[in-house]
């Protein structure tokens, strides 16, 4: 071989100078203010909401926030209806909409064919993209008037005086209620945790659960035994995430919830969210003590969904590092 065929040492460690170089350090500076921008403007958020709420906060002290007194002709406010429902409604809504969501993705990846199993994926994830005032019309219009007309007025009807499921569904007839807004809200959260569900169950290796099948597991047995361990910990923070979202709809939930600001006696009792409250009250309040109450709520409201939107990404990173 010649030498000019061979590269030499000086062309094998030094590399021509780019004639877009010098625009590096302007592009790594954008970059740098695109990943602040956010922090910066969650930290902004957080500010402002602290110090709007601090008259409320200051000077309802900790009964803000166990206090069901909500007044704003006499001035008084208490937090504790307001989360007590975001609470009930989420917590309601994700053991709703929980099976069925598990049920949905085990079957696009088990059970489904794969022709219909990528366009039926497709159609889940476009149904957790619609509007939030949709399900809110649709459950005012629609599912209220049928579910007091079918399943409450029957049931408060047939049940035994003085027992404890006269309690449990103790209510106006009229489909506004705690649980019709659970509904809504593990309709709106399905195909969100659906989707989910199926893109987690598809990181399981298909080797791994071809050998379960392989040693006669049931199709039951490999989901049981080899799908949801694998996936143990990612699906806790798709649970996580599905709470989050529920925690914060706003529209769905101000059309069916009742609006009414005590604690909920039963399931069928009118009651009242956190960005509800916020939605119906924040237009008409003219005092500064309801707008620094109403603040408050929101300060409130940010500090639950961020807390658990935390405690679902530490869980979905602890599953990417195992």
């Amino acid at each position: 071989m010649s030498d000019l065929s061979r590269p030499t040492a000086v062309s094998m460690t030094t590399r021509p100078a780019s004639k877009g170089a010098w625009f590096d350090p302007i592009f790594q500076f954008a970059c740098l203010a695109a990943a602040t921008l956010l922090l910066a403007a969650l930290g902004g958020i957080v500010v402002s909401l602290a110090i709007g709420g601090w008259p409320a906060l200051h000077k309802f002290g900790f009964s803000f926030f166990t206090s069901t007194t909500w007044n704003p002709v006499t001035e008084v406010y208490g937090a504790a209806g307001p989360i007590a429902g975001t609470l009930i409604t989420s917590a309601l809504a994700l053991i709703l909409a929980l099976p069925v969501a598990l049920g949905i993705s085990v079957f696009l990846v088990e059970f489904c064919p794969k022709r219909l199993a990528q366009p039926i994926a497709i159609a889940v994830e476009l149904l957790a993209g619609i509007p939030s005032i949709v399900y809110g019309m649709w459950g005012l219009f629609v599912l209220a008037p049928w579910f007091a007309l079918h399943v409450q007025l029957p049931l408060m009807m047939n049940i035994p005086s003085g027992s404890i499921w006269e309690k449990v569904f103790y209510g106006v007839p009229n489909g506004a209620n705690i649980f019709t807004a659970s509904l809504i809200l593990s309709i709106m959260i399905l195909p969100y945790m659906a989707a989910v569900f199926r893109e987690l169950f598809l990181t399981v290796p298909t080797q791994v659960r071809e050998s379960a099948y392989g040693i006669g597991c049931t199709p039951f047995e490999v989901v049981r035994s080899v799908t949801v361990p694998y996936v143990r910990s990612g699906m806790v923070g798709v649970v996580m995430l599905g709470l989050g979202r529920a925690l914060g709809e706003t529209m769905a939930v101000t059309f069916i919830i009742g609006n009414a600001h005590g604690l909920p006696q039963s399931l069928f009792d009118s009651g009242s969210t956190l960005a509800s409250t916020i939605a119906n009250e924040f237009t008409e309040a003219t005092g500064e003590m309801h707008t620094a109450a109403l603040t408050a709520l929101g300060l409130v409201l940010f500090v639950i969904t961020f807390s658990v939107l935390a405690i679902a990404r530490a869980l979905l990173l602890r599953q990417r590092n195992d």
